[in-house]
């Protein structure tokens, strides 16, 4: 799997267990929803991951996802 695509599922995986956390655990952490999505948006736009830096060092190949 590429860089791209390990990045997209991720963040879907974030997602979804904020999400999950927020319905079963605390109404607060709906802010851990709000900061990956915070994330998500500054790294469009400046081009920094800190999630893919760790890929990265982890071995996963770059590429594009599509």
């Amino acid at each position: 799997m590429t860089l791209d695509r390990t990045m997209l599922a991720f963040a879907g995986t974030m997602v979804l267990l904020s999400v999950a956390l927020t319905m079963w655990v605390s109404s607060y952490f709906v802010w851990f929803t709000v900061f990956i999505g915070l994330n998500l948006m500054q790294s469009a736009f400046t081009g920094f991951c800190p999630a893919a830096i760790v890929f990265r060092k982890l071995g996963v190949k770059p590429g594009t996802a599509f």
